[in-house]
This record gives structure tokens, sequence and C-alpha cells, in this order.
């Protein structure tokens, strides 16, 4: 089985990482194109992979063929690899906002075995979170293999693609309103005479474990925030600050206009 990768930035890295340390495949089952000369000498130089510039060459050789590039080049990267795709080539898109629809449009629209996902940065460190959806041709089979793949980095589940505007702003971009809290939260720690590392630490391990504490108790996190709040303590106050700040709408308003960017990318 050979992969092929066209784009090689952070995010296929991740993806690569994740696969060569599960040992789902070898660095020799994988070739890789970039329109970076220094993206194909780091991929090259840290997984040991082939790679090149030509996107006919990787996708004419891949089994599975990965997209990670730019929404905006996906037009012209389609057109350009249209005739050299092998038939039963599955397709694996991890662009933003583009439908399979638009992918099979791209390959002049014949039908092809098309999957969809939205991985996010956390896969940089093996806890990402994707999406993944498929066209009508791809098998039981293929899809359980791409989501074996996609595993390989963190959690992949299955959505219809009619949601996957929400994954986008559920988890796609969603790392970086966590990272915007916990800045806030270390902000707030240094006002109070911390030093500003031990800050960082401090919030950033607060989410890490309120988070395994839903997905690994099962609880509502309403319940588990109730857990939190004493009668007449100081978390309850706390809270109340964030309820008057309208901070749970703010979260939602933003979720929202998230993914109403995705749908007119």
């Amino acid at each position: 089985m050979k992969l092929g990768f066209i784009g090689l930035g952070n995010m296929a890295s991740a993806m690569i990482g994740g696969m060569l340390k599960k040992g789902l495949v070898s660095s020799q089952d994988i070739i890789g194109s970039d329109v970076s000369e220094a993206g194909r000498t780091k991929a090259a130089e840290q997984f040991g992979i082939d790679t090149g510039e030509d996107n006919k060459k990787v996708a004419a050789e891949a089994d599975i063929l990965f997209f990670a590039v730019k929404p905006i080049f996906l037009s012209q990267v389609l057109a350009e690899i249209a005739d050299v795709v092998k038939e039963n080539t599955v397709m694996v898109s991890i662009v933003a906002g583009k439908s399979i629809d638009f992918m099979k449009q791209g390959m002049g629209g014949k039908s092809r075995k098309i999957i969809r996902c939205m991985p996010n940065t956390p896969a940089l460190v093996g806890e990402g979170c994707t999406g993944v959806c498929a066209s009508e041709s791809v098998t039981k089979e293929e899809m359980s293999q791409a989501l074996s793949l996609l595993e390989s980095f963190g959690v992949a589940q299955e959505v219809p693609e009619r949601l996957m505007d929400a994954v986008v702003a559920v988890s796609g971009s969603a790392p970086a309103y966590v990272f915007l809290f916990i800045e806030a939260m270390a902000d707030a720690a240094v006002a109070e005479g911390m030093p500003r590392n031990q800050a960082y630490t401090f919030a950033a391990q607060t989410v890490l474990g309120s988070a395994k504490m839903v997905l690994e108790t099962g609880k509502h996190p309403g319940e588990l925030k109730d857990m939190v709040c004493s009668p007449g303590g100081t978390t309850i106050d706390a809270v109340k600050v964030l309820e008057q700040k309208g901070f749970r709408a703010a979260v939602m308003d933003a979720m929202e206009a998230c993914a109403e960017k995705s749908r007119n990318l």
C-alpha cells in the first residue's frame, strides 16, 4: 500500500508521524510533494520518505492519496492530477470547507473514492480529533482502513457530511479558542503574582485534566462543574462573573461564525 501526500506542512507531518509511530506503514510506503523546498527537505529528513515537487508523480503512485493543501489551491491541484489518479485510489482530503462534490467536480465529475476529513493541530502531539465522511463509492473496508490511519494521531469518528462545518467549529478551529482561554487564565495568575511559565503550566494542566474528566467519567460537563462549585465558595463567584460577561454565549457565537466561514470557503 502506497500513501501519497500532496502538501507536507504541519498537519501532513503530524499525520505521517502518527502513522509511522504506530507502525501502520513504513517510510518506504510514503511519497510526498510540496511547493516549498524547505517543506520537502524537512519531511524527507524527519521521516525518511521520498519527496519531490511533482504532484502528478505522487498522485499516480498512491493507493491512498492525501490532500493537505490550502483551500485556495485545491482546484489547481485537482485539475493537475485528474488524469493520472488510478481508478481505485482512495482520495483523502483534509482541506477545510471543500465538499466531496467539490472534489468530484475538480476531478472532472468522475465517480471517485473520496474521503473528506477535518483533523486539528493537537494531532501534532498525538491527541488530534478528526471528523470523517465519505462518498458513496468508498467501501466499508476502505473507510475502516482510513479511520485506522487517522486514529494513529488521535480520535477519528465518522460523521455525515452535513455536519462537517460543525466539526470545523467544534474541533478543527477550536484549539485556538482553548489557547486563548489558557493564555487568559495565565495572564490573570501572573497578575496575582505567579511566574509566567508556572502560570502556563497550571492553566494548561487544568484544561488537560478537566477534558480528561469529561472523556473518562462520562459525566455531563454541568455535573462536573457543580462538583467544583462548593456552596458559598470561590468557584461559584467566578462562574457568576463568566455568566455575567456572556462567556457561553460568546463561545457559541464564535463557533457559529466559524461554521459559517467554513460553509463559504
